[in-house]
């Protein structure tokens, strides 16, 4: 991706709206700052120049203290900040002499009273705040090096009354490329908007083991499902001006068991799975995204840790994948080196480590003087380079340049921001991708959507009914108002039938989680609780059951050993399936889950993941059928815990049953199957798929394959279909997938309408890694299979690649 640098002219209403007590100094000049303030132009400071030729110029004037100080970054305020503003002290720091990056200044963050600050809205107040910090930086150090300021932007940018977004894998399920895209360009005009200059988004890790806490951060378990979703967003968040910095890299997501917290190691991942599953996302989105920035994660792979290993941090990175942005690491990658991983001696190696393995900048909740310092001691000692600390510090300098900093450091108009971020527009967006986020799971006999005009009564029960807090994330923005689905159920069925609530029991027991390995029975508080839910199931024409997680059962450093109803949830909707009612289970998780006889006996079931403040709004429209669901799951559901690892892509035979019959015959001894496979999800209308064509069936290794077919909705109601295509290498030199997926398309259609929908194959879409772990084009017959999911093909097709 090119970027053209934005002249700056300092006009005089900027001028004011920077101005201070003290007198301005004479460094704005018209088309170009004096950010060193030597009264000439030097080549940095030339908007006309190349990047290249700023860069190389910059470093040549730096000294040792200012280049370090390019390698750290300075969490913002609360965090190890501890003004919100420049302070006279502030020439005492070690920041005198500049940072990289300061990250999440001023934003506040939800359930973090610490973070509170008036700086951070209204929007414009943040703005005018971050212009502020910036001009203390360019005014006040020798070099004038702008700051780069950082974010979190996974839910929706991580700032107070921020445009929300639904989890991750509920972005995951929507399976809607234009719509994640769309996402990341609100995210990113926020960001602009507000001061912000590189987000951290979007999140690139493979969710292989459901019972891992970050499942909920992760779009899903699938690689091209991943990177198509991760590349969108990237364009989204880089096309307003903003870095994007892809998390995190890499094989981050399978700890050894799915433990997490003060685990965070041993990921059991063979070589070539590593690179066709754990990597794909990543190769794909740097080399077609081109985003700005990467963080590292802090395991390791292997016995190396990721940060500090050249093989990942340059030689993949850099030489392979063409990655030329910068390096952050996650916080205590760097620490964890000799912490945790023990391969340092002590913290001083561990940071010799990391540089030369390819870091640029370390980010975590400490002081940068804790990096920076030993740093100078290394260089000192001779122990790094300063042809290394060059290198790293140029790859700083060029994504700041690239972003424009040195030609328009500031907030040009803050007063605009409150009118750019989080508007009416954007409040709809937000309403939109949480609907098309839903996945409906169940719906026997029709029972859904729900005819207010047929009921009286209605209870909405369950722990997560009247709840709010998964609408919110650390990652995402706060204090936004959120609608709960009992709010949202009432306020549509109002003056229609009458809505009742009753908790029915916690979202989790007083054992727990020791109660899911050792039963115990309910309290009397429990029980009582309990009933009072069934006498109000008994007077009511159905009964919508919210359940699943909360915020604090699902998240980072939060991983689970069973993946059941926590609590007494189950015994709360058996209890309620036995009055004879109908029920309805609203699921509210960040993770599948085993719901192997809330599947068996109820009904009707609507998975929500962890939705934004929307919530009970968008719920509460697609069960009276207002809206019709249409996204698809994203994950595998497992039955049990016990049939970990059970994933789409899979090799053959490795997620097969066994034989009952035979000389090696052994009987029925476990659960097979997925409870709901990858791609899974209902309608309210049916979709019937016909005239596939594959239009050259055989071409060259490195020609395109154009695949088309048609889809027709054949039901009474408009809805979303996701057409998904997959495809099978038939024989290939080593073991391969059964089956890949390799396109997927979102289409909306009126009841009767049909829509043609094209695919194109290219030659990576068929790649394998080869016996010397090159990806290869394979000459042979090859499969595809179009359907509604992994397992519900509906059309087959071959074709064949020639020498």
């Amino acid at each position: 991706m090119k970027y053209t640098s934005i002249v700056f002219i300092a006009s005089s209403i900027l001028l004011l709206s920077l101005s201070t007590k003290k007198e301005q100094p004479k460094i704005y000049h018209k088309g170009w700052i004096d950010f060193n303030k030597n009264g000439i132009m030097d080549v940095y400071e030339n908007p006309k120049a190349t990047i290249d030729a700023r860069v190389a110029n910059l470093v040549s004037l730096m000294n040792v203290e200012e280049k370090t100080c390019q390698m750290a970054t300075l969490y913002g305020f609360s965090r190890v900040l501890a003004d919100e503003l420049p302070t006279e002290n502030w020439k005492n720091e070690i920041w005198k002499d500049g940072i990289a990056n300061i990250d999440e200044h001023l934003n506040t963050i939800w359930n973090q009273p610490k973070t509170q600050t008036p700086y951070s809205f209204p929007y414009s107040t943040h703005a005018e705040a971050i212009n502020k910090v910036q001009k203390w930086f360019i005014e006040e150090t020798r070099m004038g090096i702008p700051v780069d300021f950082t974010n979190e932007g996974v839910h929706g940018l991580c700032h107070k009354k921020a445009t929300p977004l639904p989890a991750p894998i509920g972005i995951g399920s929507t399976w809607n490329k234009d719509l994640v895209y769309k996402a990341g360009t609100i995210v990113g005009r926020e960001a602009k908007a507000l001061g912000y200059t590189n987000i951290y988004a979007p999140i690139l890790d493979v969710a292989r083991d459901p019972r891992w806490g970050r499942v909920l951060e992760c779009y899903g378990e699938e690689p091209f499902h991943i990177a198509e979703m991760g590349k969108q967003m990237t364009l989204g968040l880089q096309s307003q001006n903003v870095a994007s910095t892809l998390k995190h890299f890499a094989v981050y997501s399978i700890p050894k068991g799915a433990r997490d917290g003060d685990a965070r190691t041993d990921p059991h991942v063979a070589p070539r799975e590593m690179h066709q599953l754990h990597l794909y996302p990543f190769k794909r989105v740097i080399e077609e995204a081109s985003p700005m920035g990467v963080m590292s994660s802090y395991n390791d792979y292997d016995g190396v840790p990721i940060t500090a290993s050249h093989y990942f941090l340059t030689e993949l990175l850099r030489e392979k994948y063409g990655f030329d942005g910068y390096v952050v690491s996650d916080s205590e990658a760097v620490e964890y080196v000799f912490e945790k991983h023990h391969v340092a001696e002590d913290y001083k190696e561990g940071v010799r480590q990391v540089v030369e393995a390819g870091l640029n900048v370390r980010t975590t909740f400490r002081t940068p003087e804790s990096f920076i310092e030993p740093l100078r001691a290394l260089i000192q000692e001779g122990k790094i380079a300063m042809k290394t600390i060059d290198l790293r510090v140029s790859e700083v300098l060029k994504v700041k340049f690239q972003l424009g900093l040195f030609d328009q450091p500031y907030v040009e108009n803050p007063k605009a921001s409150d009118d750019l971020v989080h508007t009416k527009a954007d409040e709809e967006f937000s309403k939109q991708i949480n609907r098309e986020s839903l996945v409906l799971l169940k719906n026997e006999n029709n029972t859904l959507p729900l005819d207010i005009s047929k009921l009286k009564n209605i209870l909405v029960t369950g722990p997560l009914a009247d709840e709010v807090n998964f609408t919110y994330s650390r990652y995402g923005p706060a204090e936004n108002p959120s609608t709960s689905v009992y709010q949202g159920i009432k306020k549509y069925a109002a003056g229609k039938a009458t809505v009742t609530y009753q908790k029915g029991c916690d979202v989790v027991d007083a054992n727990w989680p020791e109660s899911e390995i050792i039963p115990m029975p309910l309290s009397e508080d429990e029980e009582a609780s309990i009933a009072a839910a069934v006498e109000k199931a008994k007077q009511s024409d159905v009964i919508i059951a919210v359940v699943g997680e909360d915020d604090k059962r699902v998240g980072e450093t939060m991983s689970r050993t069973s993946l059941g109803l926590p609590g007494r949830q189950f015994e709360l909707v058996q209890a309620l399936y036995a009055t004879g009612k109908p029920v309805i289970l609203v699921l509210i998780n960040g993770q599948p889950l085993t719901i192997n006889w809330e599947n068996k006996f109820i009904p009707a079931i609507l998975e929500a993941w962890f939705p934004s403040t929307a919530a009970g709004e968008v719920i509460a429209e697609t069960l009276f059928g207002e809206y019709n669901p249409g996204g698809k799951l994203s994950v595998t559901f497992p039955k049990s815990v016990g049939q970990i690892p059970l994933n789409f892509p899979f090799k053959p035979g490795s997620q097969a049953g066994q034989p009952s019959s035979g000389p090696n015959g052994s009987g029925n001894t476990r659960v097979l199957g997925a409870l709901y496979p990858f791609g899974y999800g209902l309608s309210y209308t049916s979709f019937e798929y016909s005239n596939i064509i594959v239009h050259q069936k055989s071409k060259q290794s490195q020609g395109e394959i154009k695949v088309s077919c048609v889809i027709k909705n054949t039901g009474s109601v408009a809805g979303d279909e996701v057409v998904q295509l997959y495809i099978k290498d038939k024989v290939s030199s080593v073991t391969t997938y059964e089956s890949q997926l390799r396109g997927f398309e979102r289409i909306h259609l009126k009841p009767g309408e049909s829509k043609k929908v094209n695919f194109t194959l290219e030659p990576d879409d068929l790649a394998i890694l080869d016996k010397n772990m090159n990806f290869t084009v394979e000459p042979g017959a090859f499969e595809i299979n179009i359907g509604a999911s992994s397992v519900d093909i509906r059309l087959k097709e071959e074709f064949e690649i020639i020498n």
